[in-house]
């Protein structure tokens, strides 16, 4: 019977062959290939998949040299975050974004703040493009590739000066094991929780189905009958909207 992959990890810690890292890399690919396959890749020829994985894979190793077996922690928990980081600090890495194209997100942000103000609600898509003055296909592109570059990732601070204040925080489920104690602080902003439960039940679905369930954009779109362009270009647009609200927030803070 061949062994799981805590199993082996378990081996590994006793007796650390190479044998063993090897078959604890084939046994974790379906992990990393999992983790790649909700992070939409830009479309540049240092983005193939053969590239993620391999920077996935190196993401795996790091999380087996720094595993300590004496703690109660599942293997596949902590290699996740360590995984994925990897992979997310690969395509950060390899971005060539003008910086014309940061100043829109910026723009796109500022004006999502300023009409929810206005509207008392989110404001719709064409409402957005309208008021920054591009057409409804180019907003539309704009929020893919917020999604696809990660750059407002759901593990990234939003304030600062505010440690735990991740997206991530506020959906996880608090019964799954923390891979370490950065990722086990209990403080969160408030400000963040009340942005979430502001947000239509089907735009919290996605998120959680996105970030906590971790299904890939494609399973999602099938499973709320959508594109997957859609479920992209809504991932987008909701972490656009929720930093732009955190942001008002904290300007208003007295």
């Amino acid at each position: 019977m061949d062994k799981s992959l805590q199993e082996l990890v378990n081996a590994y810690c006793d007796e650390p062959t190479q044998g063993l890292r090897h078959a604890i890399i084939t046994e974790a690919i379906p992990l990393v290939k999992s983790i790649i396959g909700k992070i939409s890749r830009p479309d540049t020829p240092l983005s193939q998949y053969e590239d993620l994985e391999s920077a996935g894979v190196m993401g795996l190793l790091q999380a087996l040299d720094n595993y300590d077996c004496s703690k109660d922690i599942q293997f596949n928990t902590f290699a996740y975050y360590r995984i994925r980081g990897n992979i997310i600090d690969y395509l950060r890495s390899i971005d060539e974004l003008p910086r014309t194209a940061r100043k829109t997100y910026g723009e796109a942000q500022e004006v999502m703040r300023r009409l929810q103000q206005e509207l008392g609600r989110q404001p719709e898509d064409e409402e957005v493009a309208a008021e920054m003055g591009i057409s409804l296909e180019e907003f539309h592109k704009l929020l893919s590739s917020v999604q696809q570059r990660a750059v407002l990732s759901l593990d990234q601070q939003v304030f600062e000066d505010s440690e735990g204040s991740t997206l991530s925080s506020t959906i996880e489920d608090e019964q799954v094991e923390q891979p370490d104690a950065e990722l086990n602080r209990k403080s969160m902003s408030k400000e963040l929780e009340m942005a979430i439960k502001e947000l239509k039940e089907r735009e919290r679905l996605i998120l959680s189905l996105y970030y906590y369930e971790d299904l890939t954009l494609n399973e999602i779109a099938v499973l709320l009958g959508l594109t997957e362009a859609r479920i992209s270009q809504i991932v987008g647009k909701l972490l656009l909207s929720l930093r732009s609200s955190l942001v008002g927030e904290s300007v208003n803070r007295p």
